[in-house]
């Protein structure tokens, strides 16, 4: 949480930490500032201290948001330190951030960082610092990074906006559920009222137009039909007509308008009808899910959970990444993974990770799939669930999940 930011600065040994700030979104400065909308700066942390945000003028209205306290560049006197450095604006760049270190009481140590700025100016500027300023010791904090490992716990208010989010992803399922059966059929093709074919395209701009409705943003959906539903991270060909019978996986994983948190789901889908093969596996699929809800312990270590479902898929004749480290087909990929201000962070519920375990406060997706894109199709069931704190893993996903779609239209 981020309660313990301090305390993981004093395990690794940080004095302080940097974010640059960049036009892009970034989840390190949601997550330690809040939900400000800045398009550069810098926010300065030393440990056991408030951060402070260091932004341009036309910025500081929008920084005073955050409750913080704010220092403006001319603070710093900016246009002198580019006459001082050749207007070289990473020179100036590092002499600000030198500054602002010393003023916040860092006038050497540890500095981890942080940011979304272009990386060939963040080295820029922290090989200048290196140079006039070698009492510091600047670091890239990478793996888990203290981001990751504060974030993996939620706040009760942190999980009322994954809800917020999921409740109404759910809403988008059901309108994009509710677009499509409303469409006729020509032979095997979806068409829409003027004959064409209802294509790929057609529903993903349907979807980004109702999320964007109930103030979400898309972040990459996958809808992706047929073969290419047998490739887990295909995203789909815009140009390509629905079809009666094919597998469509559909993976729906937005977050609040501008940036914030996320929700993931995956249902799949078969326009019409699906064929035996759909069939067998998505019992499978379903069934390895609720192996893995029936596996969950508070405390348990995540990597038994995937283990349990590799055990089931393997059983039942399938290849995993386990059994055949790199194979295209079957289970190729983790059980889940952990949610919040990014789709992907711990904890990841892998066979290959050990190190982490359930614990109260996590958000998790759960997401076991069978792929065979030589045989025309995949097939993914994926929810998302938080572990409150009496230990219980709760679903926050309510949406159905039938896998055949009906034509409605007349």
């Amino acid at each position: 949480m981020k309660a313990d930011i301090d305390r993981i600065m004093a395990e690794r040994d940080l004095d302080a930490l940097v974010i640059f700030i960049g036009e892009e979104y970034s989840a390190a400065l949601d997550y330690l500032v809040g939900r400000v909308r800045l398009t550069g700066g810098l926010a300065v942390k030393k440990r056991d201290v408030d951060p402070v945000l260091v932004v341009g003028g036309m910025e500081t209205a929008e920084a005073a948001v955050s409750g913080l306290q704010v220092l403006a560049y001319s603070h710093y006197k900016l246009h002198e330190l580019l006459e001082q450095n050749d207007n070289n604006g990473s020179y100036a760049y590092a002499a600000m951030l030198a500054a602002a270190l010393a003023e916040q009481g860092v006038p050497a140590g540890k500095v981890g960082i942080y940011g979304t700025v272009e990386v060939n100016t963040v080295l820029d500027v922290l090989n200048r610092l290196r140079e006039t300023h070698p009492d510091y010791t600047f670091v890239g904090d990478g793996g888990r990074t203290l981001f990751d490992r504060a974030a993996a716990t939620k706040t009760a208010d942190e999980i009322d906006r994954i809800k917020s989010v999921a409740a109404r992803t759910s809403e988008v399922l059901q309108a994009t559920w509710d677009f499509i059966s409303g469409h006729k059929v020509d032979g095997e093709t979806v068409v829409k009222a003027d004959g064409g074919p209802l294509t790929i395209g057609d529903v993903k701009r349907f979807v980004r137009a109702a999320l964007l409705e109930r103030d979400l943003q898309e972040a990459g959906m996958i809808f992706a039909q047929g073969r290419d539903a047998g490739f887990p991270h295909s995203r789909g060909q815009e140009d390509m007509p629905l079809k009666l019978g094919q597998s469509i996986v559909f993976d729906l994983f937005p977050f609040e308008l501008g940036g914030g948190y996320h929700h993931d789901v995956t249902r799949t889908w078969c326009i019409g009808h699906a064929t035996e093969d759909v069939k067998t596996v998505y019992k499978l699929v379903r069934d390895a899910y609720d192996i893995a809800i029936e596996q969950f312990t508070l405390g348990k270590p995540t990597h038994l959970m995937q283990e349990a479902v590799q055990d089931f898929l393997e059983a039942a004749g399938h290849p995993t990444a386990r059994s055949e480290p790199g194979t295209d087909k079957g289970y190729v990929h983790s059980l889940g993974h952990g949610l919040g201000l990014k789709v992907h962070e711990a904890p990841y519920i892998s066979h290959t990770r050990k190190d982490d375990t359930f614990t109260a406060g996590h958000v998790v997706t759960i997401e076991p799939g069978l792929y065979y894109p030589d045989a025309g199709y995949g097939v993914r069931y994926e929810n998302t669930l938080y572990i409150s704190e009496a230990g219980e893993l709760i679903n926050i996903t309510d949406f159905h999940d039938e896998l055949v779609l009906p034509l409605n239209g007349a």
